[in-house]
């Protein structure tokens, strides 16, 4: 698309959605233009839909989902200019469908889209550069002391190491707080004096109040609840201090008091939380994994299609920085083959030149990428069969994954090109539960799930 077509998308899609007036922010994903409304039956919603370069519509977590496709980055600029906002006061959604509004499911799905949506692709990348070292040092092509290795470790573990700083940014973005505090708060958990002091076991006191402890390098829960608590101590002290020394006490209150509070109270009981989080989820797996893989990779698109699959990066998070691996975006990650599986057996099938097109852009992007929106917005959910295999074969690949117990080193989409992310303990019956999801759903859906005489009543 030409940038005067861009334009013009935004300009529709503005429109539709209610005008300017009515928009109180918006993000974006890898394909979803997520709006925040202040009011949602202001929206024309068949409007939406019938946009020329518009997949689909999804109202979920209290925003209004506008899917693009691959390309939403390249118009969220324009969608920018036409609502007249800049960046920064897009992504501070203030006011909108107004959080009072909304019921806690809701407030919580669209926080914690906005924390984690802008730093998951560098954590895509960074994983996969972590799952390609795994692969070098395991056929011996790469030794673990050479310096190649060690630079390019550095650059794959960094994001993990620091997690909470990135963390602390896209927070303070959500919240309304001090960005540049809320970055100093999380420097202070991965500070190297109080790492070392962890390492090394030391028992430190706060004015005489005995500190616990802990790492908090790849923590999730801490930080997210520091800058919450920031922003409302940041709230008050502008009511109640004076202009003249409010730029001067508000940080300074703000570090003082929320660091030692996260080292005393935050960090210890967010930790037991996660910790908790973790084991839970790990004795359900355990205690039946074929059942438990086959019932959630089975829901899973249904949860993709609903957008509340963002719900779940935090527990992901969470299980890689206490056991260093997750299964649940493994076990769920073969919802993504079934995918392109799918739309691949309506390409291969279909004569309509349109849809033969479309269908082969979405089957190469799910398969090659992990971006599955397309395919299942403007392919499977249309023609209805389609994603009844993917839902289907979907379960029995799930039930693979969960039984021989694969995992990922990093927060990765399964595509083509993320596989090395899962190298280690059932990698191969991975990639069998793969070939299955991709290509049971792409041999019945060419045999008994599609033919162009669906088309004119899809």
């Amino acid at each position: 698309m030409a940038s005067k077509d861009y334009t013009q998308l935004a300009e529709q899609i503005v429109r539709c959605v209610g005008g300017k007036e009515n928009v109180s922010g918006v993000t974006h994903c890898a394909t979803r233009l997520r709006f925040t409304l202040n009011a949602a039956d202001k929206a024309d919603r068949e409007g939406v839909k019938k946009i020329q370069g518009v997949i689909s519509l999804v109202e979920s977590g209290g925003q209004f989902q506008v899917v693009i496709g691959n390309h939403v980055a390249d118009v969220y600029p324009f969608v920018l200019k036409a609502l007249g906002m800049t960046d920064a006061e897009a992504e501070q959604n203030k006011g909108g469908e107004k959080a009072e509004k909304q019921n806690l499911v809701n407030r919580f799905l669209t926080t914690i889209t906005g924390i984690f949506t802008p730093i998951i692709g560098a954590m895509a990348g960074a994983g996969m550069l972590k799952g390609i070292l795994i692969l070098l040092t395991t056929f011996n092509l790469l030794a673990t002391d050479s310096g190649t290795y060690r630079i390019l470790y550095a650059a794959a573990d960094a994001l993990f190491s620091f997690l909470p700083i990135l963390l602390a940014f896209t927070a303070a973005k959500k919240f309304g707080a001090n960005t540049f505090v809320s970055v100093a708060i999380g420097c202070a958990l991965v500070y190297p004096d109080m790492t070392a002091a962890y390492n090394a076991g030391d028992a430190l006191t706060f004015l005489g109040i005995p500190v616990n402890l802990m790492s908090y390098t790849s923590s999730v829960l801490p930080i997210i609840c520091a800058v919450f608590a920031q922003s409302k101590l940041e709230a008050l002290l502008k009511k109640v201090l004076p202009s003249m020394i409010r730029n001067l006490l508000t940080p300074l209150a703000s570090l003082a008091i929320i660091v030692p509070a996260t080292f005393l109270i935050i960090g210890p009981v967010t930790n037991t939380v996660g910790n908790t989080l973790a084991a839970a989820y790990t004795a359900l797996v355990s205690f039946c994994p074929p059942v438990a893989g086959f019932i959630v990779a089975g829901i899973w698109p249904l949860c993709v299609m609903a957008g509340v699959h963002y719900g779940f990066v935090p527990i992901v998070i969470n299980n890689i920085a206490v056991y260093g691996r997750d299964t649940l975006f493994t076990i769920t990650g073969v919802c993504n083959m079934a995918q392109a599986g799918a739309t691949a057996g309506v390409f291969l099938k279909t004569r309509n030149p349109e849809l033969k097109e479309i269908s082969g852009q979405a089957a190469f992007s799910a398969l090659i990428a992990g971006i599955t929106e397309p395919a299942m917005y403007g392919v499977n959910l249309k023609y209805k069969r389609p994603f009844y295999f993917v839902m289907f074969f979907s379960a029995i690949a799930g039930c693979i994954t969960a039984t021989v117990g694969a995992g990922a080193s990093a927060l990765v989409g399964t595509a083509l090109l993320t596989l090395p992310a899962y190298a280690g303990v059932g990698f191969a019956g991975f990639l069998i539960a793969c070939a299955i999801a991709f290509f049971g759903t792409m041999i019945c859906t060419y045999l008994f799930g599609f033919d162009d005489s669906m088309i004119d009543n899809a």
